[in-house]
């Protein structure tokens, strides 16, 4: 936990990794009510994933999305350390299927809580060191492949067929290989994904602590510019 770069940058910053469908999405929802929607901003790694339109499409849908070099890391980090000073950033979007970046971005500015979410975002270092709190969210094997096919099914154009195959190809062994291991690395590690009510109430207990005291110290600023002021 590095308390010590969120006081200095006034903002939580929150690792949130775990395996596809662990439960992650419910996890960072528990963060945004326990902060007010207005005060969260999150950041999902798969929006990150690399481009690569100078490859056939064949090609690009035989892509590894759970291996950690399939994601523009330094591009992320780059845009959270803007983020960071209070800069706002072009958000990538990618579109899965195309199997590309698009060519579109979102605006997405500033916010005292960051959460920063995907499967490996406890991988990398120097991400990694960026984070206030790191959190792992842990679920059963079976109940994650139901989770990702219904998913990639509904949001992002996938047959089901594809989505099998690439669990069996790719997801099940990268997550043994990559994702499983930075478990190692989370200060919290909730078991059971969003089931784990009283998980999740300890995080949100820790969210809502942290923005009540930074709206006391900005109070407390703002009283003390006036006395300096008269």
């Amino acid at each position: 936990m590095n308390l010590a770069r969120s006081a200095e940058t006034q903002t939580l910053v929150i690792g949130l990794a775990g395996g596809t469908g662990s439960g992650k999405t419910t996890v960072s929802e528990a963060v945004r009510r326990a902060a007010g929607p207005e005060r969260v901003l999150i950041l999902p790694q798969d929006a990150y994933y690399r481009a690569q339109s100078e490859l056939p499409f064949a090609v690009r849908e035989r892509t590894n999305y759970d291996e950690p070099s399939a994601f523009d890391t330094p591009l992320l980090i780059e845009q959270l350390d803007a983020l960071l000073r209070g800069e706002a950033v072009a958000r990538p979007v990618y579109d899965f299927a195309r199997h590309d970046r698009a060519a579109t971005t979102v605006h997405v500015t500033p916010r005292p809580v960051i959460v920063v979410e995907g499967i490996l975002v406890l991988h990398d270092p120097a991400l990694r060191e960026r984070f206030t709190l790191r959190v792992f969210v842990d679920a059963p094997p079976d109940e994650r492949f139901i989770r990702r096919l219904e998913r990639d099914v509904r949001e992002r154009g996938r047959s089901a067929q594809s989505v099998i195959e690439q669990y069996r190809r790719s997801v099940k062994p990268m997550h043994d290989l990559f994702v499983e291991p930075t478990k190692a690395h989370a200060d919290l590690i909730i078991p059971e994904g969003g089931n784990n009510r009283v998980a999740l109430e300890v995080l949100s207990a820790f969210v809502a602590s942290f923005t009540e005291r930074r709206s006391e110290r900005a109070t407390e600023r703002r009283a003390g510019q006036r006395e300096g002021a008269a």
